[in-house]
């Protein structure tokens, strides 16, 4: 398991028009002009970086963690027999290697198998836990938005978002974290790891088994 819940694998979230600019007609010696202030979230990182995100990542390691440790094993024992095929094979009586081959190709097949249904269970969790938390953010973005008077927010999370430079000065993000934080405060904190709580990894494929030795004709 190796990519991270909120790094590697994803919420997506295009924030426009938060404000829901108001205009009305300008009078004989006044007007009003509609915000028009514009600023990127890293809404990723947000969700990840809040108390709620802490915890919720801690709380799915420690559901997947021994699934993760299985599959580890599993694989681990994978490599074993593909080493010894691989030491070992040329030395080998054909039945034997034979048979060795058939125990690595039905071993690998198990892994994988139970691979992606631990790999679809994760991507399920995390999916509904992003969007519990996601449903929160938004509201927690539109409080700010208004506030602040903010038109439009995009998140620039996504490495092909169409925002090609944002200044350091128009990022909310932190902003935004420390809103979340303070409108639910009930939540607890996660044990300080230096920085982010790490997400479940995700799981490893099983190694490709090595070409059985060609064998020499006399």
């Amino acid at each position: 398991m190796k990519k991270h819940m909120f790094a590697s694998a994803c919420l997506a979230l295009s924030i426009a028009s938060l404000a829901g600019a108001q205009s009305q007609t300008p009078g004989p010696s006044s007007s009003t002009q509609a915000p028009n202030k514009i600023g990127v979230i890293q809404i990723q990182s947000a969700i990840a970086s809040t108390r709620d995100g802490q915890k919720a990542a801690a709380e799915l390691e420690t559901r997947m963690g021994p699934k993760r440790k299985e599959m580890e094993r599993k694989q681990t024992e994978l490599r074993d027999l593909q080493d010894k095929l691989q030491r070992g094979g040329n030395a080998m009586a054909e039945n034997a290697k034979q048979e060795l081959m058939r125990t690595i190709d039905q071993k690998t097949k198990v892994y994988n198998r139970d691979m992606q249904d631990a790999q679809d269970e994760l991507d399920q969790e995390q999916r509904k836990i992003l969007d519990e938390l996601g449903q929160k953010m938004m509201q927690v973005i539109d409080k700010y938005a208004v506030a602040n008077g903010y038109s439009v927010i995009l998140d620039v999370s996504s490495p092909n978002t169409p925002v090609l430079y944002a200044s350091n000065a128009v990022d909310i993000t932190k902003d935004i974290i420390d809103l979340y934080d303070k409108s639910a405060p009930s939540a607890p904190a996660a044990k300080p790891s230096g920085g982010v709580a790490a997400p479940p990894k995700t799981i490893t494929p099983a190694p490709t088994a090595p070409a059985p030795p060609v064998k020499k004709q006399p």
